[in-house]
């Protein structure tokens, strides 16, 4: 998990790429992506497998470098300052590593002691728990009884009691049961209620409509499509998904 206290937010877009470029050998992994996601925003990025979403993220958390192209992290740029940049991100990955004979509650105080220069009270840490969604009851029993949906939320709670302003989740949902996934859901669209900016790489359409209030399509390294959560509806989105991958492929409907 790679997360730190950020500082006060600047005036620029809180997530953004420029031109990004990036290839590996001959298979161009990203080719002149462009993206600028505002504060408060859940963005999902959506794409087959091979598309680009990891390396965007991995350019994003400073392990990849681009070949040409800018990112930038609540104005502060991922190349010149990475470290800098890193301070202002939360990284939520697709399986949560936390230690099970831990409660939520020390594994909570465990990686925030380990990674973080803020202190924080028992009352403020709770209080992340329950804004991640993690039911009372849940704080102090081992994560070792716990569900992933539940582990997905300690991820949160450790990325909230950071301040980190902006979080990158990498397939929040995979995995999950539908009601877990609900819940994961309406925590994600509390936090962008209160201000974090959310970029979610997925192959999930359907939570992705469901959570996101903007959704992008990737497809060979280049965004297609850059929608209105509210403007799609589920079949027009997938609609809009195969035709993308189908122009890719050469094939026809």
């Amino acid at each position: 998990m790679v997360s730190d206290l950020a500082a006060a937010p600047g005036n620029s877009a809180p997530l953004e790429l420029v031109d990004l470029h990036k290839r590996f050998g001959s298979q161009q992994a990203l080719a002149g992506l462009d993206l600028t996601i505002q504060r408060g925003t859940c963005y999902a990025l959506l794409g087959p497998n091979g598309a680009g979403k990891t390396t965007t993220l991995n350019i994003l958390l400073g392990f990849l470098t681009p070949d040409q192209g800018r990112a930038r992290i609540d104005g502060v740029d991922v190349l010149a300052d990475p470290e800098g940049a890193r301070r202002r991100l939360a990284y939520i990955p697709e399986q949560v590593q936390l230690y099970p004979r831990l409660t939520g509650f020390e594994n909570l105080e465990y990686f925030h002691a380990l990674g973080s220069t803020v202190a924080a009270d028992t009352d403020m840490l709770r209080d992340c728990l329950r804004r991640a969604g993690l039911a009372d009851a849940a704080h102090d029993r081992r994560v070792a009884t716990y569900s992933k949906g539940m582990r997905q939320k300690v991820g949160i709670a450790i990325a909230l009691a950071r301040r980190a302003p902006v979080m990158l989740l990498d397939e929040p949902t995979s995995g999950l049961d539908p009601q877990a996934a609900w819940e994961l859901n309406a925590s994600l669209r509390d936090l962008a209620g209160q201000g974090i900016t959310i970029l979610m790489a997925t192959h999930d359409l359907f939570r992705a409509r469901e959570v996101a209030s903007r959704i992008g399509i990737l497809v060979a390294g280049r965004l297609r499509q850059d929608l209105d959560a509210d403007s799609v509806a589920g079949a027009e989105l997938e609609t809009l998904y195969l035709e993308e991958v189908r122009q890719l492929q050469g094939t026809g409907p």
